[in-house]
């Protein structure tokens, strides 16, 4: 089995830029991910479900780039270009990337805040035996056999009763 991963190489623009698309499409594998280093709360144990993050990553802009390279490269550049300070300057280089995606691809922008939003995710990874990693719990305390008897000198909280 190979272990080679390649690596997505794009720029904080061009992630900006596809960030809509590529959240509604590999929302899955990405909460799969998530969902494992929460739980494991050591990535080594997460290195499968990376690599599915990886993949879906790659396959993604394979499919910009072969379906809506130019309306994407335009609208990215015009993000770098402005410092992705001012995003309302590139919402007609957006609308023809957004066009093309959906014509081509079938994919609509998802609505603002829906990526944001709480979800569930079911998993098929079983539930690690500790996933809260709290200590075990502590030895209950030996039953005593001695006789108990009251205290000598009486309560010691006399100070409350002025």
């Amino acid at each position: 089995m190979c272990n080679l991963v390649i690596d997505v190489n794009v720029s904080s623009t061009v992630l900006k830029a596809a960030a809509h698309h590529y959240g509604a499409q590999c929302d899955k594998p990405n909460k799969e991910f998530m969902l494992c280093r929460w739980e494991e709360k050591d990535p080594r144990k997460c290195l499968e479900e990376g690599r599915k993050v990886n993949e879906c990553a790659l396959n993604f802009f394979r499919q910009i780039k072969g379906n809506c390279a130019e309306s994407f490269t335009e609208y990215w550049t015009c993000l770098d270009y402005t410092g992705m300070a001012e995003l309302r300057h590139c919402r007609k280089q957006q609308k023809a990337f957004d066009s093309c995606v959906l014509d081509k691809l079938g994919w609509e922008r998802p609505d603002l805040g829906d990526l944001s939003k709480v979800t569930k995710v079911a998993t098929s990874r079983p539930l690690p035996e500790n996933p809260y990693h709290s200590r075990p719990r502590p030895e209950p305390n030996l039953p005593i056999e001695a006789k108990l008897e009251p205290s000598k000198h009486g309560s010691r909280l006399f100070f409350w009763n002025w």
